[in-house]
């Protein structure tokens, strides 16, 4: 089953931008994600259009933050990526006079809509600020193992 990594690919991306003193280029994006600056540009133009970054061309030029990280949630970004998918897995419908087909569908339509709306309440609790600290606990906890 193919998985849609880019929300966790861009939140990633959005930690690594905050604080930085200078813009940072596609290509430097690009290169952390292995993956093509024109790529990034174009996932980075919807959290752009959404106020959560800016960009500016030339030299000297990039991305930066233009919201704190407390402002911004997983729900936020979710949103900017245009609400890909959240699951795979998709309904049959090879023979839709089927009375069970249409009662399996109704199940996994019900089930999945619930789920959804459950994921996507749980992502607008999450600021980028609680994935950092999580982050800077984690960091901490491993410099104090290494120090041992």
């Amino acid at each position: 089953m193919r998985q849609d990594g880019r929300l966790s690919r861009l939140l990633h991306v959005l930690l690594h931008m905050d604080g930085q003193e200078k813009p940072v280029t596609s290509e430097m994006i690009g290169r952390m994600l292995n993956t093509n600056a024109t790529l990034v540009r174009r996932t980075m133009a919807g959290l752009r259009e959404a106020g959560y970054v800016t960009s500016e061309k030339g030299h000297g030029g990039g991305w930066t933050l233009v919201r704190p990280l407390t402002a911004i949630t997983l729900l936020d970004v979710y949103r900017a990526l245009g609400k890909p998918e959240l699951f795979a897995f998709g309904l049959s419908e090879d023979m839709p006079s089927c009375l069970v087909e249409r009662a399996v569908n109704q199940a996994i339509s019900e089930t999945r809509q619930e789920a959804e709306t459950l994921l996507l309440e749980r992502f607008g609790q999450i600021s980028l600020a609680d994935i950092a600290k999580d982050f800077g606990t984690r960091s901490k906890a491993k410099a104090f193992i290494h120090n041992q």
